[in-house]
């Protein structure tokens, strides 16, 4: 069964009277395009600062990207774009760029979103696409071309699931055995994900930055990409913030990147059972991570329709716990937070 979240917080308001940025890009546009004459209407925004327009010149339309320097750098976006070009994906291609400004017009992939075409129909077919897709980009893989995906990043990146979802969400100072079981999980769960294969890595390759297209699909949102471990994307796509799906699709999706990935030679093991167990507990560290990103993106960004899948992720997270022994210590941390939460300010445990 599908499970989906019907209002992705993706609407933006295009332009106010003040929107002094938004004039620039008009202007910008107007020396650039070979329309004289265009409209820019809203396309949509994600968990950052950009902004992205559709500009739309008669039968004509392009995206404009702003992402204003003081919070974004264009730089990886055009160069990541370049990769996935490369690599045989269909990512948006750069037809200008002002990097100083931070002003992008990118060719346009449509306005179907993944998120909003997926079904119990269409999934098998979407999803195939996909992972032929992840397949693609992984072989184009090359030493030293993408940031690693390495502990640091890794360590930063579990760190906020305490900082901002416990502390700053639920309002719980964890004690000094919580604390210290939390460090335990989170060291056995970085050190499940750097032993795993290193290939290029999306990063958020999830169905709202997947467009329905020709061919199929378009690639966003790709500008943090990374080489990390092998099962991050997949996990990304199956395990994702805004549609969730039973365990028996899960599972045979996962299936059908691991025997692709066989035949074209990727290094996955021969033995299912086991990329599945890196892909269950590479999904936990990204639950983690998205848990504390949402609460982040709410209090300090203001944008607070992410935290609505908080549940969702807490579910993941739970259930992939509740597989693994090694894994108690954290199902036990999840439990005592629902409890603490659930008790009344003042009254204790």
């Amino acid at each position: 069964m599908l499970k989906s979240h019907n209002s992705p917080p993706c609407a933006i308001v295009l332009g106010t009277a003040h929107d002094i940025r938004l004039e620039a890009l008009r202007s910008w546009l107007g020396e650039r395009l070979p329309a004289t004459d265009f409209s820019l209407a809203a396309a949509s925004s994600d968990a950052s600062f950009r902004r992205y327009f559709r500009v739309a010149a008669g039968a004509r339309s392009w995206i404009a990207m702003d992402a204003p320097p003081g919070q974004e750098d264009c730089r990886p976006f055009v160069r990541v774009a370049g990769m996935l070009r490369a690599a045989g994906l269909n990512a948006p291609e750069v037809l200008a760029q002002d990097l100083d400004r931070g002003f992008l017009l990118l060719t346009d992939l449509g306005a179907t979103t993944y998120l909003a075409a997926l079904s119990e129909a269409s999934a098998t077919r979407l999803f195939g696409d996909a992972i032929e897709a992840i397949v693609s980009w992984q072989l184009a893989t090359r030493p030293g071309e993408l940031p690693p995906y390495d502990e640091a990043l890794l360590r930063r990146e579990c760190a906020l699931f305490q900082e901002w979802y416990v502390a700053r969400h639920l309002g719980i100072a964890l004690d000094a055995g919580e604390r210290e079981s939390l460090e335990r999980m989170i060291s056995a769960i970085v050190g499940r994900a750097l032993a795993q294969p290193v290939v290029y890595v999306h990063r958020d390759y999830m169905p709202r930055n997947l467009m329905v297209c020709e061919p199929n699909p378009g690639v966003l949102d790709f500008q943090d990409a990374v080489c990390g471990p092998i099962s991050y994307d997949v996990v990304s796509l199956l395990r994702d913030a805004f549609v969730s799906w039973e365990e028996e699709r899960v599972l045979d999706c996962a299936v059908r990147y691991w025997e692709r990935a066989r035949r074209a030679g990727l290094p996955v093991g021969a033995d299912f059972g086991a990329f599945y167990s890196d892909f269950e507990w590479m999904g936990l560290q990204r639950h983690l991570k998205v848990l504390g990103i949402f609460a982040r993106i709410n209090y300090r960004d203001g944008k607070s329709g992410y935290l609505e899948d908080t549940p969702r992720f807490v579910g993941y997270a739970q259930a992939v716990c509740g597989r693994y022994a090694e894994l108690a210590p954290l199902a036990r941390l999840f439990d005592r937070l629902e409890r603490k939460q659930s008790v009344p300010a003042g009254n204790g445990e």
